[in-house]
């Protein structure tokens, strides 16, 4: 991992950045392998794919998603109107693990299939109105280990921060992350197999 941590406790582990609340914690303990989570989400999750408004053109996201939350908790970015399905029970067990590392409570999970290498996620901020100034976002990833990228949105001095995110793996983003930098999932050079993201977040 291209970034300086230091231990919190046996848990998290804080990543080194200005203007930023990141931590990292390796390996989230779930009541299943990992492996057999990936597949039942693969065919569980009724999957879309959508599109987004890119330079005044509509184009197809390279990934499909899924929104799942409380009653009343939809969610607005891009253009893109999610309304939440009610949570499964093995989207609830893991998001009550979440809860239990991050230290936050979340009524919603963003979920991500990335299913090959040509799948990606381009910068961004989790900024939106509806998830507050500050907002707490948990990612769980699952399956094939892919390079999350942070980028400082003013101070271009900084090089980015790149972070190999491996099966099992919890990254939280905190503070001013949101305010301060941008972040995303790059295309692969080579083949590798699916990956499912969850992030999860407090709609206000």
């Amino acid at each position: 991992m291209a970034a300086d941590l230091f231990a919190l406790g046996s848990c998290l582990e804080r990543i080194r950045m200005q203007d930023a609340d990141v931590w990292y914690l390796s390996n989230l303990k779930l009541d299943q392998p990992e492996a057999l989570a990936l597949q039942r989400l693969i065919a569980e999750v009724p999957w879309r794919s959508e599109e987004v408004v890119v330079w005044g053109r509509r184009v197809a996201q390279p990934r499909l998603i899924a929104w799942y939350g409380d009653p009343g908790k939809s969610y607005t970015y891009s253009g893109i109107k999610l309304r939440p399905l009610p949570w499964s029970p093995l989207l609830l067990d893991i998001k009550i693990r979440v809860e239990a590392t991050a230290g936050a409570t979340f009524n919603s999970v963003l979920l991500n299939y990335y299913r090959d290498e040509r799948d990606s996620m381009g910068f961004h901020s989790d900024d939106e109105p509806e998830l507050g100034r500050q907002p707490v976002i948990a990612s769980l990833s699952l399956g094939a280990e892919r390079t999350f990228i942070l980028k400082h949105k003013r101070a271009k001095q900084l090089r980015p921060v790149r972070i190999r995110l491996a099966s099992g793996s919890l990254l939280l983003m905190r503070g001013e992350t949101q305010h301060c930098w941008r972040h995303g999932i790059p295309k692969e050079s080579r083949p590798c197999g699916p990956r499912i993201n969850l992030t999860f977040r407090n709609i206000l």
